[in-house]
């Protein structure tokens, strides 16, 4: 069977639609003529992902996801449309391949008998220093 991340991210460049908008900074002149930066939109629903990996995508997205369920990168890094098309794809695909990706199990913390009965101790020592913060009275 094929890698589900591979299969979800070729579905993903299939649908996107891009569109070029105008970018600040670099390329002189250039930047206020072309627009040379690309906002790269991308339905999630459409792409047709796991429960898991879809709450794991939209935790990743953050606000980069709207509320009607599409992730919207802009890329305006390069000064060509070329290179910062590229630049969006990229982010898009590293971004389901993350999704894709399991987390690790947390192991279990093991702790011995000496371990614990010091822990005990150290609870209760605190416990009287914050016992011995009441009000004071003046008798």
């Amino acid at each position: 069977m094929a890698d589900p991340a591979a299969a979800a991210i070729e579905r993903a460049l299939a649908i996107a639609g891009e569109s070029f908008i105008a970018a600040a900074g670099p390329g002189g002149q250039n930047v206020n003529k072309v627009a040379t930066a690309v906002q790269l939109r991308v339905d999630v629903f459409a792409l047709r992902l796991a429960p898991p990996v879809y709450h794991r995508l939209r935790a990743l997205a953050g606000s980069k996801m709207t509320a009607k369920g599409e992730i919207v990168l802009t890329a305006r890094r390069f000064r060509t449309q070329e290179q910062n098309r590229a630049d969006a794809r990229e982010r898009l695909a590293e971004l389901l391949r993350e999704a894709h990706r399991l987390p690790e199990a947390r192991a279990k913390s093991r702790l011995n008998r000496v371990g614990k009965t010091q822990r005990l101790e150290g609870k209760k020592k605190r416990g009287a220093v914050k016992a011995g913060r009441g009000k004071v009275a003046f008798d």
